[in-house]
């Protein structure tokens, strides 16, 4: 095996990191994003100003007899257009950890980013909102259907939560959509694992595969499951966000399509200037910091919003 050199900032070129941090960075995004994990992918220019059409639906063919008249595909083929929006984040790290540790710091953004791009990612296609509450940056956003079952509805006799999962699973399948996954907030899990029977026998078995990290991480009704903090919109150690209520979403996902750009970028400054939540200016040369600037691009849209069907409960602190 060949020893390689320990990586240090001026090894690093100011407005890219090399490939072997980079590729791992957007390979975990993937995996950790519920949307993207059971959504279909499509292709996605970094261009920001690059519109590509996704096709959201398929002809109609039929069977048509010899120098008869060809049948014309019924219901059109619905064209979305995909737009690529940047995702960034800025991170002050204190100069002298940059420099005597930088390959465990770029081994930590290798750990951080993904969660960070992954969260803002479901925030967007999931509610239509930003991290702090604003309005998101794609057109179509996942709980914009009316389709809605309020978990707890059902009674134990009747299958309880079972029941109520299987309900909602019927009005997407009754619009003629096929129901193909749930992403689900990590909160459902316990009330999945403590749902019995009238004799108290569990309704459902563990809902995760052991040793996985990824967001798609087991079964529920039948269908694929994947885990996302953003479903609720409550993020771990982000004081800011809050629990809207919501606890899943499920549906054709076949409906819905993701695009990743090429390149994550991270710019790093030791003289660049920031202002923080609070409006305070801070200068990265004056405080000996290194400034890190990451940068993204991702697209999502979706088809008919009623191909969807989202879960309810009690918001927690309620």
């Amino acid at each position: 095996m060949v020893a390689t050199a320990p990586i240090k900032l001026s090894d690093i070129n100011a407005s890219l990191l090399p490939n072997t941090i980079t590729a791992p960075i957007f390979e975990k995004s993937v995996e950790q994003s519920a949307v993207m994990s059971l959504a279909r992918p499509a292709p996605l220019s970094i261009d920001a100003t690059t519109v590509i059409p996704i096709p959201m639906d398929v002809p109609t063919a039929d069977w048509v007899g010899q120098a008869s008249k060809k049948p014309l595909s019924s219901g059109g083929v619905d064209i979305k257009s995909m737009t690529a929006k940047k995702l960034a984040v800025l991170i002050p790290v204190a100069e002298e950890v940059a420099m005597t540790n930088a390959a465990g710091l770029y081994a930590q953004l290798q750990r951080d980013l993904p969660t960070a791009f992954a969260r803002a990612f479901d925030m967007a296609a999931i509610h239509g909102k930003t991290m702090r509450g604003a309005t998101g940056p794609f057109t179509d956003y996942l709980a914009m259907t009316s389709n809605t079952v309020a978990l707890g509805t059902a009674s134990q006799g009747t299958g309880g939560i079972w029941k109520d999962f299987v309900d909602g699973m019927a009005e997407v399948v009754d619009e003629d959509w096929d129901y193909t996954g749930t992403v689900a907030d990590h909160r459902l899990k316990p009330l999945l694992l403590q749902a019995t029977d009238t004799t108290g026998r569990p309704i459902l078995v563990d809902t995760t595969v052991p040793g996985t990290q990824q967001a798609s991480a087991g079964t529920l009704i039948g269908e694929p499951l994947a885990y996302s903090r953003s479903v609720s919109g409550k993020q771990r150690r982000q004081s800011a966000s809050s629990d809207t209520g919501l606890r899943a979403v499920g549906g054709d996902w076949s409906q819905a399509a993701f695009g990743v750009g090429m390149e994550i970028t991270v710019r790093i400054s030791k003289e660049a200037t920031y202002i923080d939540e609070d409006g305070g200016v801070h200068s990265a040369f004056q405080e000996n910091l290194v400034l890190l600037l990451a940068e993204a691009y991702y697209g999502y849209v979706q088809g008919d919003a009623q191909a969807f069907v989202t879960y309810t409960g009690t918001p927690s602190g309620s």
